[in-house]
């Protein structure tokens, strides 16, 4: 069964269970599957033969996944945007898509439909949607825009097979998806990262509750450990940095959160120190380490973290590839790298995407067709450098261009330095991250143009203030160094590598 005949299967057999719930918001499986088609058939009758993206803009709404599924139902995929993004950027992605629907959660957006108007059309449609709408196979079933390194997002699209194909195997990280049927799954990314469709359709293709954490409760610590404890997750889903902030608390641990079973990671660097306390907080967990970009969905390898490992091997590896993925090492002239020998990690399988969403000429330089097994399969060239083991497990070790992973977060870094000089002050910008433990912490601008400064302080704030404007809060450098001139290496290019030994 594909997710959304699971999701239609627990409608029909557990449908008083609750599938969604957020604050005082929840949604039974019944309920969730009789409103997305109900809205489904609104967006049909709307739209008519535009298929075009359905535009979801919000935050932690359970609304917004009843527009993700009423969207797929339609035959429409959805494109999720975070209020956290800028007006710019969501004005952006809103031009590029040509969107058949807007649906605006959180706040009103002309030509788009409320909340509030949402909630009366599921009341006056009664007519649920023709199944045989309903996007399938190769049809792009959601589009996630990630940053672009010429300072325009670019939508990564996943087909309903891409997807289908994933669930397949996610369900049955570390443990089974009986044993996840009817539990709660913690969800901590927005639905504008892909991390969150780890969460989100696992946990419903498993019949299990998802619990949803807003952005409000995620940033106040007092709000966050009871929430926490009160959220009764059996799995938890989330950034490895997420997990650090939640350990600097002494009281997050198995006594406040003795359901939990299972802790999947994904989006960044998992530290030897950060598994082994969790493995002292939560004796009795699981601990799996996953890799993948948002062009091949979501994840594609996986590896448990046992104690032994942890103390054996650091860094720690991200695990082998999932059923129906083949992972290669390319060197430079795109020949097989041996076994333990760095270079381009190479991703083909059935989860790679189908591409960037109106970017043909993105799209052919990153996507190719690779013949594994005497048959065809669609490849990714991830840019992340890495090599595979004697033992056939995945080493990764960071980017081999100008992209970092900070907080879960993929971002280009000339996506914010094209930003940083749409700015009148500043002539030009370097970005440099700021790295502890193999992981990024941080980022620093260095930046000429205008008069020095007399205070570096409230010169970081002003420009940091401006660049609110263009980019999402996780893009803004955490701090703005004002220079009079940048070095320079021996090829006439700035010297990335000494802007990073200045950083304190």
């Amino acid at each position: 069964m594909n997710i959304l005949e699971k999701l239609c299967f627990y409608a029909q057999n557990q449908g008083q269970n609750l599938a969604i719930r957020s604050g005082d918001s929840c949604l039974t499986y019944e309920e969730l599957d009789a409103y997305s088609s109900r809205l489904a058939n609104f967006i049909q009758k709307s739209c008519g033969d535009d298929r075009s993206p359905v535009i979801v803009h919000g935050h932690k709404q359970v609304e917004m996944i009843l527009c993700f599924l009423a969207a797929v139902k339609s035959g429409r995929p959805y494109c999720p945007l975070d209020i956290s993004m800028p007006n710019s950027r969501v004005s952006d992605i809103i031009n590029a898509v040509s969107p058949s629907m807007i649906f605006a959660l959180e706040q009103e957006r002309e030509g788009a439909i409320s909340i509030k108007q949402l909630s009366g059309i599921i009341e006056s449609t009664k007519e649920p949607v023709d199944p045989a709408c309903q996007v399938k196979g190769d049809d792009v079933f959601y589009m996630i825009f990630t940053s672009g390194s010429t300072g325009t997002p670019k939508g990564v699209q996943i087909t309903a097979s891409n997807l289908n194909h994933y669930l397949e195997w996610s369900v049955g990280l570390g443990n089974s998806r009986e044993d996840k049927q009817g539990k709660a799954f913690l969800n901590q990314a927005p639905f504008s990262f892909d991390l969150s469709v780890m969460d989100l359709y696992t946990c419903l293709a498993s019949g299990g509750t998802l619990h949803l954490l807003d952005k409000e409760t995620q940033l106040d610590f007092k709000k966050l450990i009871p929430a926490l404890g009160a959220s009764g997750a059996s799995v938890w889903v989330s950034t490895p940095s997420f997990a650090d902030m939640c350990l600097a608390d002494k009281k997050f641990s198995a006594d406040l959160m003795p359901d939990l079973e299972t802790f999947l990671f994904c989006g960044e660097t998992l530290t030897n120190d950060t598994a082994l306390k969790l493995m002292e907080r939560f004796p009795k967990a699981v601990i799996m380490n996953t890799y993948g970009p948002t062009e091949s969905t979501v994840a594609v390898t996986e590896v448990q973290v046992t104690k032994q490992l942890a103390q054996s091997s650091r860094p720690l590896p991200v695990g082998k590839a999932k059923p129906g993925t083949f992972i290669e090492i390319h060197r430079e002239d795109g020949t097989l790298a041996r076994a333990g020998e760095s270079g381009e990690i190479i991703i083909a399988g059935d989860t790679v995407s189908a591409g960037y969403f109106g970017r043909p000429d993105l799209t052919r330089k990153a996507f190719f067709t690779s013949m594994k097994r005497g048959q065809p399969h669609r490849a990714y060239r991830t840019g992340d450098k890495g090599y595979l083991d004697e033992a056939g497990l995945l080493h990764y070790e960071g980017r081999m261009d100008l992209q970092v992973k900070l907080n879960g977060y993929r971002i280009e870094i000339e996506d914010i330095e094209k930003n940083m000089v749409r700015l009148e002050e500043i002539v030009h910008a370097v970005v440099v991250p700021n790295m502890k433990d193999g992981k990024v912490k941080s980022l620093t601008a260095f930046v000429t143009g205008g008069d020095k400064p007399d205070s570096g302080l409230r010169y970081s704030k002003a420009i940091k203030d401006q660049l609110k404007a263009f980019l999402p809060a996780y893009m803004i450098p955490k701090k703005i160094v004002h220079m009079e001139s940048l070095p320079m290496n021996h090829n006439g290019k700035v010297d990335r590598k000494k802007l990073g030994g200045m950083i304190r």
